[in-house]
């Protein structure tokens, strides 16, 4: 015979099939077998169609396309014998689904067979509806279902009630046909006919309101007499499970009655004493108790309040907890996380149990138990808890730290009674764990350190020592180098000693090793460095005979090849070297942060980005937060806390970064910036973008020092009723000149007209020409219209525009504006950016 004609057998074409050892062998094979079916199809060859069937579902279980067989299903359906029929049914379920539009072929001979004399193909008919029917067919054939249910055999009963539950799944409105009959099977002595009469009822009562409280008012009781005999009845070899009677029975009325009860005071109160006879009476030393048990407990949480029930759920659910099985253990923590809302003090007594299940060696129950760790702290146990976690935090695998130290550092913001616990317990997690801290939670722990004057010295003090151990930990290497660098005379003077601390001697010196340390650690990234030479300059001031050797540290990142270190050290050794007079006045003590706009801010009632020139938003490294600047003002990249402008000319470059005033040096008062602001500046990363290559005057870092010079020569100039000012080139590219006439209103010193020339220095016409200004938060910039947007080649015209500018720090500090110039040239888009600062004096 030939191996693949249609009249292989099925287990020949399997052993075929499985001797291949390729895949491409494979396809080779049942390319022909189905070459060869399909060739019987089309001879109609009746002999060999179940055969062929069977094949082809074989065929589409290895995953290979079977559609062109499913014709073949419909034609064993109609046959007569039951044989036939059974494979028609069996392909019908596994080669289609209720999408296929063939599926409407089959209503007809479903019909004729629910209606079967035939029990055995009745059942074959109920099998293939409860697993593919539509809605479609689900109104066709649902009074045939309906029918079925009162049938006289128990195994055609218990498949109408599976198949029912399909038709109300598809069509909801149905349900209101199967109340009745359902209502009757939980009548049923038969388990199997039972335990399906208990799903459709259960199931109505998820579909219809209706069916909901009339299985209420008429079943409950008989429910609750099922299960109480079901729970009493002796030993039934054909139904016991682990010497339990059924339990697949228990779970499913269990469920059912806690559908009831929801909700339902009445029928609450009629099942109380069965939920406890169950609770009690069911063995827990077997996995089938267990589930019983499991179902109870949830039932109970579920049904209306009853307190000494939910007392002995939560005991049962401590029992599991302490089961050998990792799988009792976490459906637990799952139930109690439930429970808390519920009554948080029985939980509450499972605390330590609880607490061993967060050192767990499974990782999915170490998770849960540590959320339910986190729901069970209050005001009153966050202190053991706390403790414990910390305990742990020391032995736990590294993978589960990131999540512990979340939790522990949550906990202890919210929950902290003191400052000085607060500090301790931070300080712990940042020396166990400061590698998987957050950002946010160490800027948080500097923010509170600024808000505790009298812990200044105890704090320094502690990181001090703390640092000397766990010098690898990033986040707490940040923290202690701001520390040392504010309060570094703290350290060393031991001042603010509290009672609960021993004295330590630390010299000058000492301090400045530490810092040098983390300053040149293989592990500090760039917040860290930046973050240790601003420090050293601090130390610089507060410990005078250490300037030399900071100077000299301070001098080997000249060099650097990261643009931000290379900028600070080149800024901080000019402070030393050559402005020593206001040195002290910026590296002043920090101002107290402001710690209602932190908590704001994390909260997220305020933005946590800042916009660059380039119109892209960065995270601010200490997450503080600064207003986004508005397109125009962006041009400045050094935005103010108030408004979107840009820093002043001169020490103001200094004073921004640094959120010192300077102008103190010329006797001049102002009120400090905000503190949190202070901190942000204090620990921003590339917060002062460079200009373009275009502007007059580039903000590089030797550039910005530079300026301080100016203070002490700055003065004010006597306003003169004629023109007192010359002209300036105030913009100059190989495209663009830019000319500043000035001139100022008779009587009124404080406002300065500019008259802005344009003048092109290409042979290309530039067409859209758009001319913008930006200026610090002490200016007032008004700009009229320009006297066009064309501007001819070559010099020819020029472009006039006028801007009024009003310096309410007249006599105080100079002028300063960063501009942009937007136009087209040869229809192709060119930007130009520069920076204003030499502007004449007195203006």
């Amino acid at each position: 015979m030939n191996p693949f004609s249609s009249g292989t057998r099925l287990r020949d074409m399997i052993r075929a099939i499985r001797a291949c050892k390729t895949a491409a062998e494979e396809r080779g094979v049942v390319r022909k077998e189905c070459a060869a079916i399909r060739a019987a199809i089309n001879e109609n060859d009746h002999d060999y169609r179940h055969r062929n069937l069977a094949k082809l579902m074989f065929i589409h279980m290895l995953g290979y396309p079977t559609h062109f067989g499913q014709m073949e299903c419909l034609k064993l359906i109609a046959s007569a014998g039951f044989p036939e029929k059974r494979i028609g049914y069996l392909g019908l379920m596994l080669l289609l689904d209720e999408r296929q539009e063939v599926l409407m072929l089959v209503t007809n001979s479903l019909k004729q067979d629910l209606n079967h004399t035939n029990q055995y193909i009745v059942g074959l008919a109920l099998c293939a509806l409860g697993n593919i029917c539509s809605a479609e067919m689900a109104r066709d054939l649902a009074p045939e279902v309906e029918r079925l249910l009162q049938f006289r055999d128990p195994n055609i009963r218990k498949k109408a009630a599976l198949c029912s539950i399909r038709i109300i799944k598809k069509v909801p409105e149905l349900a209101e046909n199967f109340i009745n009959p359902a209502a009757a099977l939980l009548k049923e002595k038969h388990h199997g006919v039972l335990i399906t009469g208990v799903q459709l009822c259960t199931d109505l009562c998820k579909i219809s309101e209706e069916a909901l409280e009339y299985f209420r008012l008429k079943c409950t009781e008989g429910l609750v007499k099922t299960l109480k005999d079901l729970v009493n009845s002796p030993y039934a070899p054909e139904y016991d499970i682990a010497g339990i009677t059924d339990p697949f029975l228990h779970i499913r009325l269990l469920k059912l009655l806690r559908v009831l009860g929801q909700g339902d005071e009445d029928a609450s109160e009629c099942m109380n004493d069965i939920l406890a006879q169950v609770a009690t009476k069911t063995e827990s030393n077997k996995n089938a108790g267990n589930a019983i048990l499991y179902e109870c407990v949830a039932t109970i949480m579920s049904i209306e309040d009853n307190g000494g029930l939910r007392v002995l759920a939560i005991n049962i659910l401590g029992r599991f907890l302490s089961n050998r099985d990792n799988n009792i253990r976490y459906v637990a923590l799952n139930m109690l996380m439930r429970a808390i809302t519920v009554d948080a003090q029985a939980v509450q007594r499972h605390r330590a149990t609880i607490l061993e299940c967060v050192k767990d060696l499974d990782a999915s129950i170490r998770k849960r138990a540590l959320e339910l760790v986190y729901v069970l702290v209050n005001e009153t146990n966050v202190k053991p808890l706390t403790k414990e976690l910390i305990d742990y935090l020391e032995v736990s695998d590294e993978d589960f730290k990131g999540d512990l130290t979340a939790k522990i550092c949550s906990l202890v913001k919210k929950f902290s009674p003191e400052k000085i616990w607060y500090i301790d317990q931070m300080l712990k997690v940042l020396s166990e764990a400061g590698n998987f801290v957050k950002d946010e939670v160490w800027h948080a722990v500097i923010v509170v350190i600024t808000n505790s004057p009298d812990l200044h010295g105890y704090t320094v003090r502690a990181l001090y020592r703390a640092i000397q151990t766990s010098a690898d930990q990033e986040s707490l290497v940040r923290v202690a180098v701001w520390c040392i660098g504010e309060y570094g005379d703290m350290l060393v003077n031991n001042i603010g000693m509290l009672d609960v601390e021993d004295p330590i001697t630390v010299t000058e010196s000492d301090a400045v090793d530490i810092i040098e340390i983390a300053l040149k650690h293989h592990t500090s990234d760039l917040t860290t460095k930046a973050m240790a030479l601003i420090a050293l300059l601090k130390l610089s001031s507060r410990f005078p005979s250490c300037s030399e050797r900071i100077k000299e540290i301070v001098a080997q990142y000249k060099g650097s090849l990261v643009l931000e270190l290379q900028q600070r050290s080149i800024e901080m050794n000019s402070i030393i070297s050559k402005h020593q007079n206001i040195r002290s006045t910026l590296v002043e003590r920090m101002p107290t942060l402001d710690l209602l706009q932190w908590e704001e801010q994390q909260s997220g009632s305020i933005p946590t980005t800042t916009s660059t020139s380039a119109h892209a938003s960065i995270n601010i490294p200490n997450g503080v937060a600064k207003p986004s600047s508005a397109p125009l003002v962006d041009l400045l990249d050094l935005n103010s806390d108030d408004v979107p402008a840009p820093s002043s000319s001169g020490g103001d470059f200094l004073h921004d970064l640094l959120d010192v005033d300077l102008s103190k040096q010329s006797g001049v008062n102002h009120s400090p910036n905000n503190g949190t602001n202070a901190l942000m500046d204090l620990l921003s990363i590339d917060v002062l973008s460079s200009p373009s290559s275009n502007s007059v005057q580039p903000t590089s870092s030797a550039g910005a020092i530079d300026l301080l010079d100016s203070f002490a020569t700055n003065s004010p100039i006597q306003e003169n009723n004629g023109p007192a000012y010359p002209s300036v080139v105030a913009f100059e590219s190989s495209n663009l000149r830019i000319g500043f006439n000035f001139s100022k209103l008779p009587g009124n010193p404080q406002t300065t007209i500019i008259k802005a020339t344009f003048t092109n220095l290409s042979p290309s016409v530039y067409t859209d020409f758009i001319f913008q200004a930006a200026v610090p938060k002490f200016l007032q910039l008004h700009l009229e219209p320009a006297s066009g947007n064309t501007l001819p080649a070559s010099g020819n015209e020029s472009i006039t525009q006028t801007l009024r500018v009003t310096n309410s720090q007249h006599g105080k500090k100079s002028l300063v504006m960063r501009i942009r110039i937007a136009y087209k040239m040869n229809n192709k888009d060119v930007l130009e950016e520069g920076q204003i600062n030499n502007f004449p004096q007195g203006l």
